[in-house]
């Protein structure tokens, strides 16, 4: 067992902190980046815009993370405290939010430049594991999005919330939607079996959203939310239609290519 006691601030100059959960939207976006137009992009075109694409998509994680967070999860809250909602640096960042962001701002660039919206988002989904990795590493280092109570032998006591111990449900993430997510969708993507633009987008989808679905039951829903219909999270409800959107993709993108 282990008791997780890591201080959320990375580095401190003076009054200027500097978090791990902001390093670890860094890392996630440079290694994205590097990657994704290194190894993922053959297209000319893409790779030409490649560099203006991620610009955009860096304004599409950040904004639509929190307006996610915001508007799913604690709506009331940020209503009575709006200046909290700048402040990023302590948490509160929806994926399913940061999802939706990346979607509309693919489409927007890509029709500006005239080209098929899924050449980008097809990268962003293979790539976008390694910032959901490092995601829930910070997560695990700010004490928060804890498991359920365990008396396994890898349990964790996250001493800013209790005595109790728990499962390491961001770990859990980390490796199933971080790590193994990467290396799944690697193997289709060398393997050419993602037939079409948009059948990897799916594949993304549906994958990531079993592993989060699943998850999500060891670990503890949001306090000012709990279990919202059937005994299932909004990360659970959001997970099924994500999954629904994702397998009509890779159904028509396969029949597209046949």
């Amino acid at each position: 067992m282990f008791i997780n006691n890591f201080d959320p601030v990375a580095i401190q100059i003076f009054s200027i902190e500097i978090r791990w959960y902001s390093l670890a939207y860094i890392a996630g976006i440079l290694l994205g980046w590097i990657i994704g137009k290194r190894v993922f992009v053959s297209n000319h075109e893409i790779k030409e815009k490649f560099d203006d694409y991620v610009t955009y998509l860096i304004f599409a994680i950040i904004i639509g993370g929190r307006l996610g967070y915001i508007i799913l999860y604690n709506p009331s809250y940020y209503l009575e405290n709006i200046n909290d909602i700048f402040k990023i640096w302590e948490g509160g960042m929806s994926f399913h939010g940061a999802l939706i962001g990346i979607i509309f701002v693919s489409i927007f660039f890509a029709k500006k430049n005239n080209q098929n919206p899924f050449d980008y988002l097809d990268v962003v989904s293979l790539v976008a594991p390694i910032g959901i990795f490092f995601g829930r590493i910070a997560n695990f280092i700010n004490s928060e999005l804890y498991g359920i109570e365990t008396t396994l032998p890898w349990a964790v006591k996250f001493i800013v919330v209790d005595n109790l111990y728990r499962h390491p449900s961001q770990i859990y993430e980390a490796i199933f939607e971080g790590l193994i997510l990467f290396f799944v969708l690697s193997y289709f993507w060398k393997k050419k079996f993602t037939i079409a633009p948009g059948y990897i987008s799916g594949l993304f989808l549906v994958f990531y959203s079993i592993f989060r679905f699943l998850i999500e039951f060891l670990r503890v829903p949001d306090e000012q939310l709990g279990y919202i219909m059937f005994n299932f999270t909004m990360g659970q409800i959001l997970s099924i239609i994500f999954f629904l959107i994702g397998s009509y993709l890779m159904i028509v993108k396969h029949e597209i290519k046949k």
